[in-house]
């Protein structure tokens, strides 16, 4: 369980990866979709990923010619189950957990109609 903890909190610690879970909460994405708001190359993106993938918070699969990233919420019962033994946090809750990244990560349209997602960190 330790290991599991180690690698979900160390991918929730980067900025890039918990908007990526943001923007997953709403629907599957190809990987090419994942990357568009991001001023980072490809390569850096599927760095992010893939980092996303070996904590189990996402998945990937081949579709056709693309690859898709598809979240996985039940990745987050473990710290979850994890945080409620301190007795001071709740259960998650996917729509919490949308308002908090929605929160932390401010998406501001840009004039070509694509979303960018700001980066404080």
């Amino acid at each position: 369980m330790t290991a599991s903890l180690d690698a979900i909190f160390a991918a929730l610690a980067d900025p890039t990866r918990r908007a990526i879970l943001a923007m997953l909460l709403e629907d599957d994405m190809a990987v090419t979709d994942v990357a568009d708001p991001f001023e980072m190359s490809l390569a850096a993106i599927s760095k992010h990923l893939a980092v996303l993938e070996r904590a189990g918070l996402i998945a990937q699969e081949k579709r056709g010619r693309l690859k898709w990233c598809k979240l996985e919420p039940r990745a987050l019962k473990t710290p979850s189950v994890w945080m409620q033994g301190f007795g001071q946090f709740e259960p998650v809750n996917l729509d919490d957990f949308e308002r908090f990244l929605a929160a932390e990560i401010p998406v501001v349209p840009s004039d070509a109609g694509n979303q960018v997602i700001e980066d404080e960190g």
